[in-house]
């Protein structure tokens, strides 16, 4: 899959400490959204369709992703 990211504007959690141990999300051009790991900006990026992201913030608001 061929993304294009110029232009990708990245956002952290308002729920973050501040410090580069976060993922990043960028909302992308066709309703895809990238995922990434804010210690490696250059590095590789997740990419995902919108109800790909929607399912997955869904589960992680209804805690299907907690532990123990």
């Amino acid at each position: 899959m061929n993304v294009d990211w110029t232009g990708a504007q990245w956002y952290k959690s308002s729920h973050s400490s501040g410090g580069s141990e976060c993922v990043e999300v960028a909302f992308l051009a066709g309703g895809m959204v990238g995922v990434r790991d804010s210690k490696n900006p250059t590095g590789p990026a997740l990419v995902f369709t919108a109800g790909e992201w929607d399912a997955f913030t869904v589960g992680v608001n209804g805690s299907e992703f907690e532990r123990g």
